[in-house]
């Protein structure tokens, strides 16, 4: 009789801790509806007779994203490149990464509800690689804004943007280190995080669990070009001392 009842209480053990732990992870679903309507994939197109910036791609561990290039286009055209960004006010202002936008002559944004908006750069800064992109459009959705100072080590991040072109796919994570220093970027304390982030992912929020943005997803780490669990994030209060400026 004990041992049947011993039994019995193991078997409910089981059944019931995979329960437990099921319910202790976050669930995204309403944070992704709140936050989606106000990321933007974002289509650089730039002159091939002018210099593009980061096509021959230093023979470094460290990768930085510079946009999805359209493999299609022919010698002598026009270059198309893509990333993300993300509304900071409801007329129109826009947050990204310069190497985005670096060199275009027409940028053109895509909104979640498939609006093409053509849009300017207000101001970009090399040394930050942050750029403030404008488009012609009012009572927009925007994205809240956080502080690196809140932000704990183990939190959980989401990140939202156009992976290898994928518009609006999400990706999650929690944060793995901040104050990062990487060479060439002194100053940058970047955010590290396990949050799945690939080519196209750049300028794209990462984003708590409150529906703030705590930065800007910029770099990753690889030997081979593809993400293998090492992620840079631009902390969102130096992103937006540099667009103030």
């Amino acid at each position: 009789m004990k041992q049947r009842l011993l039994t019995l209480m193991v078997f409910s053990f089981i059944l019931i801790v995979p329960g437990l732990a099921a319910a202790q992870l976050p669930d995204f679903t309403q944070l992704v509806k709140e936050s989606a309507p106000a990321v933007v994939n974002i289509r650089a197109r730039e002159n091939a007779d002018q210099t593009a910036q980061g096509q021959n791609m230093p023979n470094d561990e460290l990768f930085r994203f510079f946009g999805i290039p359209n493999p299609g286009n022919p010698p002598n055209r026009d270059r198309v490149s893509g990333g993300t960004g993300f509304i900071i006010s409801a007329d129109g202002y826009i947050l990204t990464n310069r190497h985005v936008v670096d060199g275009a002559d027409k940028i053109t944004v895509t909104m979640k509800d498939r609006r093409e908006l053509d849009a300017e750069i207000i101001g970009e800064d090399e040394a930050s690689d942050v750029a403030v992109l404008k488009v012609d459009a009012k009572n927009l959705p925007t994205l809240k804004l956080g502080s690196v100072n809140d932000l704990e080590i183990g939190e959980w991040v989401m990140a939202i943007g156009s992976p290898l072109s994928f518009e609006n796919s999400v990706t999650k994570g929690i944060v793995s280190a901040k104050g990062r220093q990487i060479r060439g970027q002194q100053y940058i304390p970047y955010i590290q995080s396990d949050v799945p982030i690939n080519r196209g992912n750049s300028g794209g929020p990462l984003i708590n669990m409150a529906g703030e943005v705590v930065a800007i997803n910029t770099l990753i780490f690889s030997n081979t070009g593809g993400y293998m669990g090492i992620s840079f994030s631009i902390p969102i209060d130096v992103a937006m001392n540099v667009a103030y400026q």
